[in-house]
């Protein structure tokens, strides 16, 4: 549930968002996802947390990362670790749970609501102390992929969840095509 004269701030986990939708089959246009919760209270920031390979000529997720930096968005990035896994396989580590969790506590004074878009069970505590402020949470993610993109705990914590399956037609368009697994949502940023 949503007031009109609410002071809202959105936490945006990249690469969480990008892999839920992408488990329901569709993208997601930000400029339409900002304008919806513009709609649903007085938004105060909409951030947007993403690791970046930033050892890469080019890193896919540049364009959309710039997009979202021109329009609106408070873009927090940090370079993503490279290593190889004991298999040979390479793979790119690039947490931003603390950020997040950071910049929720430091807006918290500000806020009357925050929505946090991530399934991630890490950040349950986060939701706590955020409520213990007077800070409503709504979270946002799936329960309708297999396996669920939610972690129950998290869920139970949150004062409200929007499952992003019923926000398909509100704020989603049909996925182009595949991308590398780092690469989060790096097609999405042709909306310019």
């Amino acid at each position: 549930m949503f007031y009109r004269d609410e002071r809202l701030a959105l936490f945006i986990d990249g690469s969480n968002l990008y892999a839920a939708a992408k488990s329901l089959g569709f993208d997601i246009d930000y400029k339409l996802l900002r304008q919806e919760f513009m709609r649903r209270g007085k938004m105060l920031r909409a951030f947007y947390y993403t690791a970046l390979l930033e050892n890469d000529e080019y890193s896919p997720i540049r364009p959309l990362v710039d997009w979202l930096h021109y329009n609106g968005f408070t873009m927090v990035t940090k370079p993503a670790k490279e290593y190889t896994d004991s298999m040979g396989r390479r793979k790119v580590k690039g947490n931003m749970d603390i950020e997040l969790a950071v910049d929720a506590m430091e807006l918290a004074p500000h806020v009357d609501h925050v929505v946090l878009f991530s399934g991630d069970g890490d950040f349950r505590p986060l939701i706590e102390a955020l409520q213990r402020k007077g800070v409503r949470v709504s979270v946002v993610s799936t329960i309708r992929s297999q396996p669920p993109m939610i972690s129950d705990e998290l869920r139970r914590q949150a004062d409200n969840f929007i499952e992003l399956d019923e926000l398909r037609d509100v704020v989603g368009r049909p996925t182009r095509e595949p991308r590398p697994e780092f690469a989060e949502e790096a097609a999405a940023t042709e909306e310019s």
